[in-house]
């Protein structure tokens, strides 16, 4: 029996601001936009090459706007991440590295680690409400 993640809900104040940010500015694509009346909206959308997806809207959930914390992107190359979200506006963090990779104790240091290994190296960004997310390198081609 396998147990997917399909959909990972955000909470938002301004569900129009939040979908310009995602597709705009971070690239998702929009799957759904379902608006029955003023109680309920559900906007789902998906990052590039993901199988599972964010959604947030209107009646879905009471978690506080901005209190999801480190949900992580994985992409093959940091640096072009990290271009590639910068050039369409998105305000991104830093890249940074682990200092240590085999005995890591949460330390960062600059830049993209040396040896591209995986999960080494990461970046950081937050949508306008405050949820922040983790774009980390796993798979790169050396």
């Amino acid at each position: 029996m396998n147990y997917t993640i399909e959909v990972v809900t955000l909470a938002v104040r301004d569900t129009g601001r939040a979908l310009d940010f995602y597709t705009r500015l971070a690239g998702f694509t929009l799957d759904v936009d379902y608006h029955p009346d003023d109680r309920y909206r559900v906007v789902q959308l998906t990052p590039p090459g993901s199988a599972c997806s964010i959604q947030f809207g209107t009646g879905l959930t009471d978690a506080a706007p901005g209190s999801a914390r480190a949900t992580h992107l994985v992409v093959t190359d940091i640096e072009a991440a990290h271009r590639e979200l910068g050039d369409r506006g998105l305000p991104v963090g830093p890249l940074r590295r682990k200092t240590t990779v085999e005995d890591w104790q949460g330390d960062h240091s600059p830049g993209t680690d040396p040896g591209r290994r995986d999960y080494a190296s990461s970046f950081t960004f937050a949508d306008p409400d405050g949820n922040t997310w983790v774009v980390q390198e796993r798979g790169h081609s050396r």
